[in-house]
């Protein structure tokens, strides 16, 4: 049964919205770092800034809580993930990693083989965001 919209009314784009504490550190390591490709950033009144940043295709992954302790248990080893957690595809894991880590990203658990065939690392981020970063093995 076909429950979306059939008017047109169809989601164009998902856009993840974070407040940071530290705006400029959080906007380096997601562009600069990361590689999240600039779209718009705008400075207003009364000090207000936004940076949206291009993560590529976006989708959204609902899981339930046996999904996510047993996604925890494979990636890290032990329950970590708060509600939110956002995955990366990236070409390389290992070096992305590496370099997250060096501009200041906690790791908390190394590249490490799923069983889906992917190579996954787990990381805190700036504006206390949980990250995996994957690589999709073929």
């Amino acid at each position: 049964m076909d429950l979306g919209p059939s008017d047109g009314g169809a989601v164009v784009q998902m856009r993840l919205v974070v407040e940071a504490g530290d705006y400029d550190e959080a906007v380096r390591f997601y562009r600069d770092v990361l590689g999240l490709r600039e779209e718009t950033a705008i400075a207003g009144g009364s000090g207000a800034r936004v940076v949206i940043l291009d993560a590529g295709r976006a989708t959204l992954e609902i899981v339930n809580a046996a999904q996510k302790a047993m996604i925890d248990e494979v990636e890290v080893g032990r329950p970590v993930a708060g509600d939110i957690r956002l995955a990366f595809e990236v070409a390389d894991s290992a070096a992305a990693t590496d370099r997250l880590v060096a501009a200041g990203a906690e790791l908390v658990a190394p590249p490490t083989q799923t069983p889906w065939h992917s190579l996954n690392s787990r990381l805190e981020g700036p504006a206390g965001l949980q990250l995996t970063i994957f690589q999709e093995l073929g």
